[in-house]
């Protein structure tokens, strides 16, 4: 497929006291992304081609996230859920594939748990189900470091969180188109995101989960070590936990292996485990997807 022969729209969902954005690309079985804390939808443009010759794609901004609205309210991991369920009703989706990263995943989780019919099959890219007995204490402290700390003075923490170092020097374009969307995250909505992160805790609903999972963790992933994933793939029946070799927390952007991976488990195929936990590799070609962006759809 041609960079050229696949358009991306937008479209807007009403809920209440606001409205939540989407992308939407490709044709096939529906496949739903949710991106990580304090980015958007946006993210996932330069990896579309990974996914929409099999899928069609609908790349949701979370709550207060991108072009999704937000009036200042606190809200959950759950209430994101439930914000994914509206658009799929809204765009008449009742059975779908769901791929979550990070503050994604936990997501991911919650609606998988919640709304186990619509989900078909399910992938997890280095997240986890509870952050922890120390979670909300410190989760309040990103809260207020997001607040207080002007936004780019955060990017050095943020990208060595995010990206090894081979691949920030190799990928720097990669690493911009990041960033770009960091940096246009409200800081009023980074912060009520790390109090939801803080204040979640699903693993007593993990075996609620009927969608076979995939469950992937980068080996030096800070933010969600790779025993969180582990415990995502014991505890869901029919999870199945791989670890990404020298990846971080961003490993599917890292790595086409995790992403061919994640594909093969989409599509009902056997994973490709040794290509992912064997071999690290940042070749992520960012220029591929050089237009001017998505077209706004009211739908």
């Amino acid at each position: 497929m041609t960079d050229e022969s696949y358009q991306v729209t937008r479209g807007f969902v009403d809920v209440r006291g606001g409205r939540i954005s989407y992308l939407r690309a490709g044709s096939g079985q529906p496949l739903v992304l949710l991106h990580s804390l304090a980015l958007a939808a946006e993210m996932w443009t330069p990896l579309l081609g990974d996914f929409i010759d099999t899928f069609e794609v609908v790349a949701i901004d979370l709550r207060g996230h991108g072009e999704s609205s937000y009036h200042g309210e606190v809200f959950s991991v759950e209430d994101m859920a439930n914000d994914v369920r509206l658009v799929l009703d809204e765009l008449d989706l009742k059975r779908v594939h769901i791929l979550g990263l990070s503050m994604g995943g936990c997501v991911a989780i919650s609606f998988a748990a919640t709304f186990p019919d619509y989900v078909d099959r399910l992938a997890l890219c280095d997240t986890t189900a509870w952050y922890g007995s120390d979670a909300p204490q410190a989760w309040a402290v990103r809260a207020r470091t997001a607040l207080s700390r002007p936004r780019l003075m955060q990017i050095p923490f943020q990208v060595d969180r995010w990206f090894g170092q081979r691949f920030r020097r190799v990928n720097p374009r990669a690493v911009s188109h990041v960033v770009d969307i960091f940096l246009q995250t409200s800081p009023e909505v980074h912060a009520k995101a790390c109090f939801a992160l803080g204040a979640f805790d699903n693993t007593a609903l993990l075996p609620n989960i009927t969608a076979p999972t995939l469950v992937v963790t980068g080996e030096d992933d800070d933010a969600t070590p790779p025993n969180m994933g582990q415990r995502l793939g014991s505890e869901i029946a029919g999870g199945r936990f791989v670890m990404a070799k020298g990846l971080r927390h961003f490993a599917l952007i890292e790595s086409p292996f995790v992403r061919g991976a994640v594909v093969q488990h989409l599509r009902g195929l056997e994973v490709d485990e040794a290509a992912v936990s064997g071999q690290a590799a940042c070749c992520i070609a960012y220029d591929r997807y050089s237009n001017s962006g998505p077209e706004k759809e009211a739908r």
